[in-house]
Formats: C-alpha cells, sequence, structure tokens
C-alpha cells in the first residue's frame, strides 16, 4: 500500500488496485482535517459526537485528494454482521447528502459506476474487491465477527451470484487494521474461530499467551477465507499496516479506549472508457 500525499488530505492505497484502471479508491488517515479534541483532525464519522460542519469538511478534503464526488457517497450502517447490500443509483448519497434507508449493512456491492461505496474502521479490517472482467466492485468491514462469518467469502459469492463473476479474476486487498501483535482477545473469541477454522489453521491465526489471553490474526484470517472463496495468490494484496500501532496517523480504538474518530475506505467504480 502507498500513501498518497496530493492535495490536503494524505490517504492510502493499493497500487494493483489502481492499475486495473476501473477504480478510485483510498483509506483514509486521521490527518488532514479540521476536527478537534479525541476526534482531531481528518474524522470521517457523523456519529462520534463530532461537529457536523467539521466532518462535512473532511469529507470535502478527502474528496478532493482521492477525487470523488461528495453527493456520489453511500455509506455502510455497521453492526458487525454479514449482511452485504447490493447498491443501486437510488442509494447515490446515503449517509452523506440525505439519511441511510438501511441498517445492519456491513458490505456494499455495485456495478454502478460513480457510487463511492464507503466503510469505517477503527481497528476492523476493510476489505476491498475489484473484479475487472464484469466491472463488479464490493467494499466490506469485517471485524472479529465479520471474520468468524467469513464476510469476505458472502462477498466473492454474491459478486458472482448477481454479476458473473470468476473468483478468479477478482482482486482482492486486505486494508489498514489491527495486527495480530496489538489483538489480544478472550477465550471466548479463539473458540469462535475454532468452529470455524481448521486446527492447522488455527495454530497459525492465535497465538496463547501466559495470561490465559491470545493474540488474534484478522489478517491471515480473511486471507485464509479469500483464498478458500477462490481468490487467487497473486491476486490477494495485504496492506500490513497496524492502525494500533501507527496510532499516530491512524485512528486505532484499541490504543485510545475508544476515544477517537472514524477512518474510512473507499471504493468507486469508474465509467467506460468510450
Amino acid at each position: 500500500m502507498e500513501l498518497c500525499a496530493q492535495g490536503t488530505a494524505p490517504y492510502l492505497m493499493f497500487p494493483a488496485l489502481a492499475g486495473t484502471g476501473i477504480v478510485r479508491h483510498g483509506f483514509s488517515t486521521k490527518l488532514g482535517g479540521v476536527s478537534q479534541g479525541s476526534c482531531a483532525t481528518m474524522n470521517l464519522s457523523f456519529e462520534r459526537g463530532d461537529d457536523p460542519k467539521a466532518v462535512r469538511e473532511n469529507y470535502r478534503r478527502i474528496a478532493s485528494s482521492i477525487g470523488f464526488s461528495v453527493e456520489d457517497l453511500v455509506f455502510s450502517k455497521q453492526t458487525h454482521t454479514t449482511n452485504i447490500r447490493l447498491v443501486t443509483e437510488k442509494d447515490r448519497g446515503a449517509g452523506y447528502s440525505r439519511p441511510v434507508g438501511y441498517t445492519d449493512v456491513d458490505g456494499l456491492i455495485t456495478n454502478i459506476p460513480n457510487l463511492v461505496l464507503t466503510t469505517f474502521y477503527a481497528d476492523c479490517v476493510p476489505l476491498y474487491f475489484v473484479d475487472p472482467a464484469r466491472r463488479v466492485i464490493a467494499l466490506v468491514h469485517s471485524g472479529w465477527r465479520g471474520t468468524v462469518g467469513k464476510i469476505g467469502d458472502k462477498a466473492v459469492r454474491m459478486m458472482r451470484e448477481h454479476f458473473g463473476s470468476d473468483p478468479a479474476d477478482i482482486l482482492a486487498a486486505v486494508g489498514p487494521s489491527i495486527g495480530q501483535e496489538c489483538y489480544e482477545v478472550s477465550r471466548d473469541v479463539v473458540d469462535a474461530f475454532r468452529d470455524e477454522f481448521t486446527e492447522a489453521q488455527m495454530s497459525e491465526l492465535a497465538e496463547q499467551k501466559e495470561n490465559g489471553k491470545y493474540q488474534l490474526d484478522l489478517w491471515k484470517a480473511n486471507q485464509i477465507i479469500l483464498r478458500e472463496a477462490g481468490i487467487r495468490n497473486e491476486h490477494l494484496y495485504t496492506a500490513g499496516i497496524c492502525t494500533c500501532c501507527q496510532k499516530d496517523w491512524l485512528f486505532s480504538h484499541r490504543a485510545t479506549n475508544g476515544k477517537r474518530g472514524n477512518l474510512a475506505a473507499f471504493l468507486e467504480l469508474l465509467p467506460e472508457q468510450a
């Protein structure tokens, strides 16, 4: 993943996704905005107690940097489910220009150009999907519950079932999120993973500590899920950036005990060239 510093608001991007030529995308940092206090400065959530005027200015800045229009935004409504919404023209502006008319949506899929799929983060895993063959995109929020529920696999299946995507054509990327060294979880969380992953896989995913808790690897878990869904190794990319370790420039729920703003992932399908 590369840091792009053009414009007021720096952002991260995957060169491989940009290289398809059919998408515009990015992942925000906490830098370059106007929010104050625990939300300083590039908070992109209207639900963190921030001044709405500041949040809107932040959106204008990140939109200018990445190159999309704020009027084309479509927000998720995340509640740690595995629900994925098929986004259509009627959703344009949902969350930014007008209220979101749905709830319990942790993933978004579309084949409609110039809809900017938008999901939110402060340690959970963003998953980007781009199918250049069928011109379909998906953006998914995968916390530990979403990972246990294999929401990444569900996104691939929906791309196949609704749009005819071949998993072998899909490029998938695991964005910035909390890394294993920073992600301590209790036994019940690991037990939930044991119900869905093999013993051999669990030996790679969870490392027990002397205090009886575990260090869990969400990056590797999602890599396993995506490979099993049919994503080719050469089409699978991982940012390898830990939000908790990089708390100076990325929001982290763990690092701040919940006193933070929200990062956002953006993914937009570009119109076909005439």
